[in-house]
């Protein structure tokens, strides 16, 4: 059994992070095919086709610099090409039919369809702990199928089961164009797969939008809510594509399509992420609002005592001057008391020696 340091490898940690920053970005796609699904614009094959421009000449120009010769048969990329464009017309034309969750759910068929072909292409081998949880993904697949057929006014579609047979049928096509392009992506170069995959995009592309979308596409009222979504989409696809070779080389097919799965949590719950996130964010700007009131509230407090505290101080300092003040009046009175029952003593003292000098001196006389 792997150890914890033996799994955190950064090998691992770079496929995870990777793969989850891939699922999110293919969420994103699918909620501007739902968006411009809404607007009643219905032209999958153009939505990809400017993906597939923006590949050919990025690309395109650095193969050129280099000056290399290629390392694979052209066709092979111009096969790849059209299983690719193919494989986007059918789930993007999906949206028309169904639910945006049914679409994410949907795309784990090409798990067991890319393990399947890598177990025959690339002789790759799977475990039975493997094959057992495509089992479980294949009986949610059934379920998710049975209950949009059962529940089709529940699912957001017009149709739910044709949009559920088109994704499936994508899927099928996304599990080959990956798998081709794992195989081509460590046997050829990825500069070189990216570029010709654009360039033999773009004209598929193209011949199958002037022969399937020419009336769709000047039917379009070309407003900013309408070219913000179709912009947006090709620019997230082309970061999608730029990205997916680099998963692949480090950890293969499955592991990418595992990792897509995730993009059900985004499709379904991000409303609720983002309301947390904004939930969280201002309590802890409430929080700190309150530390400051609290610290204010406390120097207010401190300045209140330290005046009280000075005011006792004055108010026990003029309490013993008038202690001492009155002490002194009540020393001055006694003292004076004292003078004169002093006086008094000695005045009668005096008389009464007087009086005896008068009588004994009367009596000798006599």
């Amino acid at each position: 059994m792997l150890s914890f340091k033996e799994f955190c490898t950064t090998k691992t940690l770079v496929a995870l992070g990777l793969g989850q920053f891939l699922s999110l970005v293919i969420t994103s796609t699918g909620f501007l095919s739902s968006e411009l699904a809404r607007r009643g614009i219905n032209a999958p094959t153009s939505q990809s086709f400017l993906n597939y421009v923006f590949l050919a000449i990025v690309y395109g120009s650095i193969m050129l610099y280099r000056k290399q010769a290629l390392k694979a048969k052209w066709y092979y990329y111009a096969i790849l090409s059209l299983v690719d464009v193919e494989a986007n017309f059918l789930v993007v034309k999906a949206y028309q039919y169904t639910s945006i969750t049914s679409v994410m759910l949907l795309d784990c068929w090409s798990i067991p369809s890319v393990m399947v072909l890598t177990w025959f292409f690339l002789s790759t081998k799977y475990r039975f702990k493997k094959i057992a949880g495509v089992v479980v993904c294949v009986a949610g697949l059934v379920m998710v199928v049975f209950s949009d057929v059962h529940a089709g006014d529940r699912s957001g579609g017009s149709s739910p089961h044709k949009g559920d047979a088109l994704v499936i049928a994508g899927a099928t096509l996304y599990a080959i164009s990956n798998v081709s392009e794992e195989f081509l992506v460590k046997n050829a170069d990825r500069v070189e797969l990216m570029s010709l995959l654009g360039f033999f995009g773009a004209i598929i592309s193209a011949i199958q939008i002037s022969i399937m979308e020419h009336n769709e596409i000047k039917s379009i009222h070309w407003s900013a809510g309408a070219a913000l979504p179709f912009f947006g989409f090709a620019v997230a696809m082309f970061l999608f594509y730029s990205l997916v070779p680099i998963l692949l080389k480090i950890s293969g097919s499955t592991m990418l399509n595992l990792s897509l799965l995730t993009s059900d949590m985004w499709a379904v719950d991000w409303a609720y992420y983002l309301a947390f996130a904004a939930v969280a964010a201002g309590l802890v700007v409430y929080s700190g609002g309150d530390k400051e009131e609290d610290r204010h509230c406390a120097d207010v407090v401190d300045e209140d005592h330290e005046r009280s505290k000075h005011f006792d101080e004055e108010a026990c300092s003029g309490n013993r001057s008038k202690k001492t003040l009155l002490g002194s009046s009540k020393t001055g009175d006694s003292s004076k008391r004292d003078l004169a029952s002093t006086s008094s003593m000695e005045t009668g003292k005096a008389s009464r020696t007087r009086m005896w000098e008068k009588m004994y001196g009367g009596s000798s006389h006599n």
